[in-house]
């Protein structure tokens, strides 16, 4: 079967509040239909028609009466729904061999930053990979070039301070003011 509709009837399995309250029920346990309708407050009808929709998306499975959730089936579902798909961080071809070396080495995936580099040349690629985030003609409070930084890396102040000390930001000297220079 195609993963597209697997999902679809899934997503639509799970849009109604009453459906995620069965769902939630049936991770604690078995029940049968008229327990649900009985620990839940619902009309036993109203049970029986999402338990055929949890039924038929896969959800839930029935025997002999008696509810599960199917937690296999959900599972697999998401783990293939997101196996394979991770955005992965490929360095531009027309970059220079070093510099995709390094940018593959202390980048993860998504494109922050695994480890910052202790070496000079290392590093300056580095903050060439960040620049592009920050804008020529436009002031930033530190606290926005520190939102800027967290994309890429939690120790913003090291990213800052090299940024400035590499000649890629400026700043006031009261720190209040930052600027693209390079």
């Amino acid at each position: 079967m195609n993963e597209q509709p697997e999902i679809l009837s899934f997503v639509k399995a799970m849009a109604s509040a009453d459906r995620l309250r069965i769902v939630g029920l049936l991770s604690q346990g078995s029940k049968r239909a008229a327990e649900i309708a009985e620990v839940l407050g619902m009309h036993p009808s109203d049970v029986m028609r999402h338990l055929e929709q949890l039924t038929t998306s896969g959800v839930v499975s029935e025997a002999d009466g008696v509810y599960d959730l199917n937690e296999k089936a959900i599972e697999s579902l998401a783990r293939g729904q997101f196996e394979g798909k991770r955005a992965v961080y490929v360095p531009e071809e027309d970059q220079e061999e070093d510099v995709r070396k390094v940018l593959k080495t202390y980048l993860n995936v998504d494109g922050t930053i695994r480890q910052l580099p202790q070496e000079g040349k290392k590093m300056l690629i580095i903050l060439n990979f960040i620049l592009d985030a920050f804008s020529f003609d436009t002031n930033y409070t530190e606290k926005e070039v520190n939102t800027i930084l967290r994309r890429f890396h939690v120790d913003t102040a090291t990213l800052r301070r090299n940024l400035v000390d590499y000649g890629f930001l400026d700043r006031e000297s009261d720190g209040t003011r930052y600027w693209r220079i390079n």
